[in-house]
């Protein structure tokens, strides 16, 4: 009995980090994708250290991440691929943090550990301890 309340606990904090990273990840996702280069400077300085490609790259990527830990856990089709976009972003943030280190932006790596572990938490989660089944 303790083992399924326990399943069912960590099943429900999975949906919750689940959905309130999907929400961050699709929210800077679709402004790095869609907002006018200029305008995303006033907001995120370093947009102008890169190509625009690559920033627009980034911004279609974490939108995608985003779209991918819920999707398809909620129609409960190809349910791994939640797995995989929690894995995706994990190695964003493992790269963010490196492009900010090299940028001497120190104080945004914390934002990209934190953002790491609960994308890690989740690849583990769904994997591992309360996988959803697919239909």
């Amino acid at each position: 009995m303790t083992n399924q309340k326990n399943n069912k606990a960590i099943h429900i904090v999975l949906w919750v980090a689940q959905g309130l990273l999907a929400a961050m990840f699709i929210m800077a996702g679709l402004m790095k994708a869609s907002q006018p280069i200029e305008v995303l400077a006033e907001s995120v300085p370093w947009v102008t250290e890169v190509s625009s490609g690559l920033v627009r790259f980034i911004g279609i990527s974490e939108l995608l991440g985003g779209l991918g830990l819920i999707i398809p856990s909620i129609f409960r089709f190809k349910t791994f691929l939640t797995v995989w976009a929690a894995l995706g972003l994990a190695a964003v943030m493992v790269l963010a943090a490196g492009f900010h280190a090299s940028q001497g932006e120190f104080s945004a790596i914390g934002m990209n550990i934190v953002l790491l572990a609960i994308a890690l938490f989740i690849a583990w989660g769904r994997s591992k301890k309360t996988p959803i089944l697919a239909k």
